[in-house]
């Protein structure tokens, strides 16, 4: 099955963890992200980043690369539970890109048994998400 939607930010909670130069740097993101269209709730996120370029004056140039933990709760194709995603992805120039994998056994309720693959992308200003997955 598949389930299209897109997600925004909704709080963003950012620090620097390890300082590496001016333009390069570690940091942990506690994020809240508010998903609607197939994929309809709220994840809340650890990202850990890697800046390989920090841009001070505007973060949206910055280029960075990003691992992290993501909890996922609401509906999908109208079927109501949580899971959990490994979430590996890039923040190049404004463009973001991410691959994540649904990790075994995170699933509750109608969707205990997921397993799956999603991705998500920038397009102007929203992520577009899109999740391929199995209910066994």
């Amino acid at each position: 099955m598949t389930a299209h939607g897109t997600f925004t930010p909704a709080q963003w909670d950012e620090k620097t963890t390890i300082p590496i130069s001016t333009e390069q740097k570690i940091t942990n993101a506690s994020v809240v992200l508010h998903f609607s269209g197939d994929i309809t709730g709220v994840a809340r996120v650890e990202w850990l980043m890697f800046y390989t370029y920090a841009d001070p004056n505007d973060p949206h140039r910055s280029n960075a690369a990003f691992v992290g933990l993501m909890r996922f709760e609401g509906t999908l194709n109208g079927k109501a539970g949580s899971f959990v995603m490994e979430d590996h992805g890039t923040f190049q120039n404004g463009a973001l890109h991410s691959v994540l994998t649904v990790l075994e056994d995170s699933g509750t309720g109608e969707l205990a048994s997921i397993t799956g693959r999603a991705t998500y992308a920038s397009r102007g200003m929203e992520v577009a998400f899109e999740i391929e997955y199995e209910l066994k």
